[in-house]
């Protein structure tokens, strides 16, 4: 171990997680979308559920998309566009948890100025079998 650096404790290792997960989640919609949300903050939802809550997500694109009226439109776009990156979306989680994604969902209120959420639950630590990047479409 190097000097200044300690064994960190459960809840320090958490916090470290959710910083990590929340990062990665703004530097997708960054590459992805051309522009990274206002906020993001991940959560713990008991040990397998995994979200995150992304602030002002919407392109200027997407914007006047809203101002036309077109919001399911643009919910059919960003859901398309968010389950064809579903590798992209779980990859990251499981480098950064070391756990399998079983499931992600993914959504985006565009009535609220796109507030997105990403949840993923997780197989339980340990779990060797498929994770959902293998059932994500080719």
């Amino acid at each position: 171990m190097s000097t200044g650096e300690q064994d960190l404790t459960p809840q320090e290792a958490r916090t470290n997680v959710l910083m990590e997960v929340a990062n990665a989640m703004v530097q997708l919609y960054k590459s992805y979308f051309g522009r990274g949300p206002t906020a993001a903050r991940a959560h713990w939802c008991g040990e397998n559920l995994l979200t995150v809550v992304l602030e002002d997500t919407l392109t200027p694109a997407e914007r006047n998309l809203v101002k036309m009226g077109e919001h399911q439109r643009l919910r059919d776009t960003r859901t398309f566009f968010q389950y064809a990156t579903v590798r992209e979306f779980c990859e990251p989680i499981e480098q950064i948890t070391g756990r399998k994604v079983r499931s992600f969902l993914s959504s985006t209120d565009t009535e609220v100025d796109g507030l997105s959420i990403e949840a993923f639950v997780l197989h339980p630590a340990g779990y060797d079998g498929p994770s959902r990047i293998d059932h994500a479409a080719v």
